[in-house]
């Protein structure tokens, strides 16, 4: 299984880090070349709902296919949370008939809701546990 984590870089700057090498700068909007957690969030639907639709889509439109995912979704700041997110896939449909678009369209929905993991958590909800551990200190 991939651990992941983040290390403190500087005042609400950290670096996310995963096992396999990867690493991506995390930050508040206020900082450049950063995303916000709640950025990350978004993209990872976004990811996860193209990677849940890529076979299905590419059987259709052929391997080479491109797409755009956008994702947004304005933060409620009085709780603290997102309580709608949107993710649009731009796709070149042109050369379907209608009949075949509406068959892909359904197939990529179902796709996302069968196999996206993110947007299946989100939906569902999930419970969150932060542990908080150190050692040493005998505090003050």
């Amino acid at each position: 299984m991939t651990q992941l984590w983040v290390e403190r870089t500087a005042t609400r700057r950290y670096t996310g880090r995963s096992s396999r090498g990867a690493q991506v700068a995390i930050g508040s909007d206020d900082v450049d070349g950063v995303f916000t957690p709640g950025e990350l969030l978004k993209i990872a639907l976004a990811a996860c709902s193209g990677m849940a639709s890529d076979a299905p889509v590419a059987r259709r439109l052929g391997e080479d296919y491109t797409t755009t995912i956008g994702v947004s979704g304005p933060a409620d700041r009085a709780q603290e949370r997102y309580p709608r997110l949107s993710a649009t896939m731009q796709l070149d449909l042109s050369g379907l008939s209608e009949n075949e678009r509406q068959r892909l369209l359904t197939v990529v929905h179902r796709a996302i809701d069968a196999s996206c993991t993110v947007g299946r958590t989100l939906k569902a909800g999930t419970e969150v546990d932060v542990e908080v551990a150190g050692g040493g200190g005998t505090g003050g």
